[in-house]
C-alpha cells in the first residue's frame, strides 16, 4: 500500500510523472471538467484559449484556488486513507483590443506523493532479507500564456504556450545491522508545449469548439546523493550531479466540445478528448502507455442571472467525467470516473465575481492482482473575481 506525505496521496502517482491533474479553474471544476465548447465571457476558461477573445472591455479577471482531497485505498489484503491540501491554480485574464484578449495561468500539471513501506529484498549471495522504505514527492507545473482573437463575431481562434517544469524526488532508506543507507534521486524535467483552440457559434445558443495540444519531449536530468552511516559517529555523503535520464514524452491531445444555452437559465457542456499515448512508445516496468479517451458532461442552472434577489443569481452546477486511463498494468487499463457538484455564490450585483465551491467524488482502479482501488473526495474553493479598469465613473 502507498501512503502520501506530499501534494497527492494516490498510489498511482508512483508511475511516470505522477497523477496527471485534471483540476480546472472556477466553475468548470463542478461541471465535470468540461468547457471546450462553452462560450464564456464572465470568467476565465482555460480549457480553450479561443475564449479569451470574449473578455469584456475594461474587465480584468482573477482566479485563485485551493483543493483538499481525501483518499482511501484498498487491495486484496489491506486498506488505508489519507488527506491532502494543495494549491490548485492561479490565473488572470484581460482585454487587449477589440476581439483580442490574453491571460496567464499556473496550474499543477502532475502530482507525486507516495510511500512504500517494508519492501523486502534478498541480500545477494545469501538467504537473508532486508527491508527498505521508498518515498516519492514532487510533480510538474504548467505555466501557460493564452491569447484569443475573434476573427468574426461567431468565429474565434486561440493560441497557448506552456512552460512545463518541476522535479520528482525519490528516496530509498534501509538499515542493515548498525548501518544506515539512504539514496535520494531527484529528477528535473522541463519543456515547452504549444496548443491551439477554436470556437464557432452555430447559433446564438449553440457553440462548438476544438483544441489541439502538440506532443513534446520533456528533457530530464538526474541528481543522486547517497548517505551512509557505518557507525554512529561516522557519516559519509556522496553526490553525483552528472547523470542524465531519458526524455519523457507527452502525447498529442485532441479535444472537441459542445456548449448549449437553453434560455437564460440552463447551460449544457459536453466534451471529448483523445490523448495519443501509443505514439510515445513508452512503458513502465510493469505497465505500458496506451491511448486515452476522456468524456465529460456539465450542467449549470441559474434562476435569473440579473435578478435583484441574491438567491436568483446563485449558480448551481453538476457534472460527470469518465477517463478510460492511459497506463495499462498486466494488460488492464487504470480507468476512473467522478461526479461533480457545486455552486457559484455572487459577491456583488454589478460584477462577474463569484465564490465557486465544488465537490467531486471519484473512483480509480480496481481490486485485482497488484491493482489498488482508490476512492477520493475532492473539495475545491475558487475566488473568481472581476475588476473593472479604465472605466469612467458617472456622477449624477
Amino acid at each position: 500500500m502507498a501512503q502520501s506525505e506530499g501534494l497527492t496521496s494516490s498510489p498511482y502517482s508512483l508511475y511516470g510523472l505522477g497523477v496527471i491533474n485534471q483540476t480546472s479553474i472556477g466553475k468548470f471544476n463542478s461541471m465535470g471538467y468540461s468547457g471546450i465548447g462553452l462560450r464564456t465571457d464572465t470568467g476565465i476558461n482555460n480549457l480553450n484559449p479561443a475564449t479569451y477573445s470574449l473578455i469584456p472591455q475594461n474587465s480584468f479577471f482573477y482566479d485563485i484556488g485551493i483543493v483538499g482531497e481525501f483518499n482511501s485505498f484498498e487491495n486484496n489484503s489491506d486498506s488505508e486513507s489519507k488527506t491532502t491540501l494543495n494549491f490548485s491554480n492561479l490565473a488572470f485574464a484581460f482585454r487587449i483590443d477589440d476581439r483580442l484578449g490574453a491571460g496567464v495561468t499556473l496550474i499543477p500539471y502532475s502530482d507525486v506523493g507516495y510511500s512504500l513501506l517494508g519492501i523486502q529484498t534478498n541480500i545477494e549471495g545469501s538467504n537473508e532479507l532486508f527491508e527498505s522504505n521508498v518515498t516519492g514527492l514532487g510533480g510538474l507545473n504548467d505555466f501557460r500564456f493564452n491569447v484569443g482573437y475573434g476573427l468574426t463575431e461567431t468565429l474565434r481562434f486561440g493560441l497557448s504556450a506552456s512552460l512545463l517544469f518541476g522535479n520528482i524526488e525519490e528516496t530509498e532508506s534501509l538499515e542493515i545491522g548498525s548501518g544506515y543507507f539512504e539514496l535520494t534521486e531527484t529528477t528535473n524535467y522541463s519543456g515547452f508545449r504549444l496548443g491551439v483552440g477554436a470556437q464557432f457559434d452555430l447559433t446564438d445558443k449553440i457553440t462548438i469548439g476544438g483544441t489541439l495540444q502538440l506532443p513534446v519531449s520533456l528533457s530530464g536530468s538526474l541528481k543522486r546523493s547517497v548517505l551512509k552511516t557505518l557507525v554512529e559517529s561516522e557519516i559519509v555523503v556522496e553526490e553525483d550531479e552528472g547523470d542524465s535520464v531519458a526524455d519523457f514524452k507527452l502525447p498529442m491531445e485532441l479535444g472537441f466540445g459542445l456548449g448549449v444555452k437553453l434560455g437564460d437559465f440552463l447551460t449544457v457542456s459536453a466534451d471529448y478528448k483523445k490523448n495519443f499515448w501509443d505514439n510515445t512508445n513508452q512503458s513502465e516496468k510493469i505497465g505500458v502507455y496506451q491511448d486515452q479517451d476522456i468524456y465529460a458532461l456539465g450542467l449549470e442552472y441559474v434562476k435569473n442571472p440579473k435578478g435583484r434577489k441574491y438567491g436568483d443569481r446563485i449558480r448551481i452546477r453538476t457534472g460527470f467525467n469518465y477517463d478510460n486511463g492511459y497506463l495499462a498494468i498486466n494488460n488492464k487499463k487504470i480507468d476512473g470516473y467522478n461526479f461533480t457538484i457545486g455552486v457559484g455564490l455572487p459577491t456583488g450585483f454589478f460584477t462577474n465575481s463569484y465564490l465557486n465551491l465544488s465537490y467531486s467524488y471519484g473512483l480509480k482502479g480496481q481490486i485485482e492482482n497488484v491493482l489498488i482501488e482508490e476512492n477520493y473526495h475532492v473539495l475545491t474553493l475558487n475566488l473568481s473575481l472581476e475588476d473593472l479598469w479604465f472605466k469612467k465613473r458617472k456622477i449624477r
